[in-house]
């Protein structure tokens, strides 16, 4: 049987550091917004999950299969090509609010963008929030 344990967990790791590591300028930028943008929204502290994903707050779910686990309750991974914003809850709850925030694409549970500064602010800051509380109370 497969090891059903979260491959992803909160770490001790330094955000600051991990931030300033970026060697691109771009992802450098968005990821310091994000970072700034979602520790206003939640009033979380950052924390590094793995290697490359930045949390605030704590989700934790239980499947119907009994399998359950933490993660983030709003977290992002600046990636080479874009930014990844991981989020809690079914995406439909986001869809009025999608449709303002500009360029983007969808995943299962993931929203990409490729400039956060393109993105409408409002619209942006509305998802962190959706996002954040529910992860924090369901």
């Amino acid at each position: 049987m497969a090891d059903s344990a979260n491959k992803t967990t909160a770490t001790e790791g330094d955000v600051g550091a991990f931030l300033a590591s970026l060697d691109d300028e771009q992802r450098r930028r968005d990821a310091h917004a994000l970072a700034g943008l979602m520790r206003e929204v939640t009033g979380e502290p950052a924390v590094l999950w793995g290697p490359t994903i930045v949390g605030f707050g704590t989700y934790h779910y239980r499947y119907a299969t009994g399998r359950e686990g933490d993660t983030p309750a709003i977290s992002f991974s600046p990636r080479k090509g874009q930014t990844t914003l991981y989020l809690t809850g079914p995406m439909e709850q986001y869809t009025d609010v999608l449709a303002r925030l500009g360029p983007h694409k969808l995943g299962k549970g993931c929203l990409y963008l490729k400039h956060v500064d393109e993105a409408d602010a409002g619209a942006l800051r509305e998802i962190i929030a959706r996002s954040y509380r529910h992860g924090t109370t369901t």
